[in-house]
């Protein structure tokens, strides 16, 4: 995910849409791609858009606030019009509402890097949305590999009933999946999958052509009854030190978060870095290539990309799927 723009010009919100339709929409939705460049040369939506703060105008924002209010899945031509006509609606939900796409697939990669630290271990996750990443010991995971497929079962305190998929270029995949003693997690606006309201709107922040990802919340939501996530409401920037404090003993520390730095400005980014590396907990990333420049300044020279980089202390390990789909070495 590219990082969020926070410029209020239109030709950088035009680019930030044109970015998104053919470069992270392209590989996996199609319809996805035609609305964001739809609205990429619509002068009007932009305009709008501009009226919302910055951290407001994000096309998986826009969309899935759109399908919540009724926009048929059609071309932007059919979808406008519907849009436009619903726009009050549409753009109350967006600033109530959060992009927090909460994909468990997201946990074989991540799995990668946890498999790096010596258990037991403590999980606290920023960006926690639904908490559904806090349970990466609770789902089968089949990694495909050139020798033929490796299956890790699940070890948590309970089990979920999907199976999850990651296909490895270069990289061994973990030989079991991380031993866990204690999980929790901040967000500024938790969600909870036992509320019907807050299960619908991660189902809407499912991209059209990636519905098979509607099973994973669903299945996602049976742990989540079994055994609720402790979340805490607030600031990441704030609460890290509280989460931290509450660590028992004799355990590591691992912090972590998937797409979530993108959507805070960088001086916020570079405090975060800054303060999980003052606190001694190991540190796991799974952002955008661009989202946190240390990193980045790290990777091998590329293009524009929609991968992820999977980092642990800071140093890249894997080039990832947005949504765990793979992780290829760099």
């Amino acid at each position: 995910m590219r990082e969020i723009t926070h410029d209020g010009d239109l030709d950088h919100l035009r680019e930030f849409y044109r970015h998104f339709g053919h470069v992270e929409a392209a590989p996996v939705s199609v319809l996805y791609e035609d609305w964001a460049l739809g609205v990429a040369e619509d002068t009007e939506v932009l305009d709008r858009l501009l009226a919302l703060p910055p951290e407001k105008r994000q096309p998986n924002l826009l969309f899935a606030a759109a399908r919540l209010h009724g926009t048929p899945l059609k071309a932007w031509a059919d979808a406008r019009p519907q849009i436009l006509a619903h726009w009050e609606d549409i753009t109350t939900t967006m600033r109530e509402r959060r992009t927090q796409t909460n994909e468990p697939g997201r946990s074989a990669v991540l799995n990668l890097a946890l498999s790096r630290i010596e258990g037991p271990v403590a999980l606290i996750e920023v960006g926690a949305s639904a908490g559904l990443l806090l349970y990466p010991d609770c789902w089968e995971i089949r990694y495909g590999t050139a020798a033929g497929p490796v299956a890790l079962e699940p070890t948590g305190p309970v089990r979920a009933e999907v199976e999850l998929d990651c296909g490895l270029e270069g990289i061994e995949p973990p030989s079991s999946l991380p031993e866990i003693a204690w999980r929790a997690g901040v967000d500024l606006n938790p969600l909870d999958l036992r509320r019907e309201e807050d299960r619908e709107w991660l189902e809407h922040l499912v991209w059209p052509g990636m519905e098979y990802r509607l099973d994973r919340i669903h299945a996602g939501a049976q742990l989540v009854a079994a055994q609720p996530p402790s979340i805490v409401r607030g600031d990441l920037n704030g609460m890290l030190p509280q989460l931290l404090d509450q660590v028992p003993y004799g355990v590591t520390p691992v912090v972590f978060h998937s797409a979530v730095l993108a959507y805070l400005p960088l001086e916020d980014r570079e405090s975060f870095a800054r303060q999980v590396r003052a606190s001694h907990a190991r540190w796991i990333s799974n952002e955008g290539s661009r989202v946190l420049p240390e990193i980045t300044e790290k990777l091998p020279q590329g293009g524009d990309t929609p991968d992820f980089v999977l980092a642990l202390d800071g140093e890249p390990i894997a080039r990832t799927g947005p949504h765990g789909q793979y992780a290829q070495a760099l």
